[in-house]
């Protein structure tokens, strides 16, 4: 059983910061692939950032230059910095990881980000 703990939302104003970490129980090593992606009200779920094993990102456009997405393998996290945060970035962001190894595709339960003055 893989289990994705996301954390780390909340409120925060136009132009500021968060820090979301997604911890695994499992060690985030054996993972293809781990992401981030998030679901505004009324929109479809969207991709915002991936790191692979490899070290490999990739972010949608909408959130280059302002989001990082960044591995703990001593604490089994992967997190998402949040930079100059706009309105539209207010979502349920969830945790997503991909492994051969663990033998699937697996979620987290989500956690709010609301960016409002």
């Amino acid at each position: 059983q893989v289990q994705l703990v996301e954390s780390g939302g909340g409120l925060v104003q136009p132009g500021g910061s968060l820090v979301l970490p997604c911890a695994s129980l499992r060690s985030i090593i054996r993972f293809t692939v781990l992401g981030w992606l998030r679901q505004a009200p009324g929109k479809q779920r969207e991709l915002v950032a991936t790191i692979t094993s490899a070290q490999s990102t990739n972010y949608a456009d909408s959130v280059k230059a302002r989001f990082t997405i960044s591995t703990n393998n001593a604490k089994n996290t992967v997190d998402l910095q949040m930079n100059i945060l706009k309105t539209e970035d207010t979502a349920v962001y969830y945790c997503n990881a991909r492994s051969v190894y663990y033998g699937g595709e697996f979620w987290g339960q989500g956690t709010q980000v609301t960016v409002s003055s």
